[in-house]
């Protein structure tokens, strides 16, 4: 399971308070979203998000790991942006070849 989009997931789960919600915002299943959710937090050991029928809550522990997840996802685009705009700016020597009589005119 890909790691970067386990935190986006988690992130969203964070900032819209549902399961759901992020799942629609997402266009993935419930399940998909708590796998994600779950997955970051048996690899840390940790609960981040406690869940009811009703509603969840962020542990200390999910609000800490919030804070600092929060940037990773802006800095990735940023970073594949600033490479995006690079590649789209032409650079370097660009070589013509032409008959001597086109190139005089």
């Amino acid at each position: 399971m890909d790691h970067l989009t386990s935190i986006r997931v988690f992130v969203r789960v964070v900032e819209s308070g549902s399961f759901a919600k992020t799942a629609d915002q997402l266009d993935m299943s419930r399940a998909m979203v708590t796998t994600h959710v779950a997955e970051i937090e048996r690899k840390l050991g940790v609960r981040l998000i406690n869940r009811t029928t009703r509603r969840l809550s962020v542990t200390e522990d999910g609000r800490a790991y919030y804070e600092r997840c929060v940037r990773i996802p802006e800095d990735v685009d940023e970073a594949e942006a600033v490479l995006s705009r690079s590649r789209t700016v032409a650079r370097g020597r660009l070589r013509v070849e032409m008959p001597i009589a086109f190139a005089r005119h």
